[in-house]
């Protein structure tokens, strides 16, 4: 995840806020509450990929072997995302082992396998993270200023969170990976002339 100039302003804000607290004005705390919104739509975005990812690597999957270039290649990406290979992804690989690169997946998927198994059985099966909490309130700010015969005035009621945006369409894997294409030959002059 990548943040703007404007985001790494805010972010150092609250970060210096968190070591040495002062009293925030409304505009930083708004700015806190729209970098968090922005940060937990990057982890939706990111979930939406991730589902995209593993299905389409189950449909090059189920059309091995002819899809075998481009299911090798989406089982390394979805592996360096912490993929969990499945028994269905050691079997398809066993099937592509005479090329290099299905072998060294073989390998790779194997070892995980085995370790995920290990974890499991140790009773240390790894959980997906916890979901990030919303920043609803920042703890300090205004009523922090406010002196020991003074009144605080009360913390508005944070806004409730905006709903989800709708869905989109998963896109079809020809509009996300296009095939490729191989370089086109040189003319046959040009050929002849070397």
């Amino acid at each position: 995840m990548a943040f703007g100039a404007d985001e790494l302003r805010v972010l150092r804000r609250a970060l210096a806020h968190a070591l040495h607290p002062t009293p925030l004005d409304d505009e930083d705390v708004q700015d806190c509450h729209r970098l968090a919104g922005s940060v937990d739509e990057a982890v939706r975005e990111a979930g939406r990929l991730r589902a995209f990812l593993l299905a389409d690597l189950a449909r090059y999957r189920d059309a091995l072997p002819g899809s075998a270039p481009g299911y090798l290649e989406l089982l390394q990406d979805a592996l360096a995302t912490g993929y969990d290979p499945r028994p269905e992804d050691l079997a398809a690989l066993r099937t592509l082992r005479h090329k290099t690169v299905g072998a060294a997946l073989l390998e790779r998927c194997r070892t995980l396998a085995e370790q995920s198994v290990r974890a499991r059985l140790a009773g240390q099966r790894t959980a997906p993270p916890a979901p990030r909490l919303r920043l609803l309130a920042l703890p300090g700010g205004r009523t922090a200023t406010a002196g020991a015969g003074d009144t605080p005035k009360p913390k508005p009621a944070p806004t409730p969170p905006a709903p989800p945006p709708a869905e989109r369409p998963v896109p079809k894997p020809s509009e996300v990976f296009p095939p490729r294409r191989r370089p086109a030959a040189p003319p046959p002059e040009k050929r002849a002339a070397s």
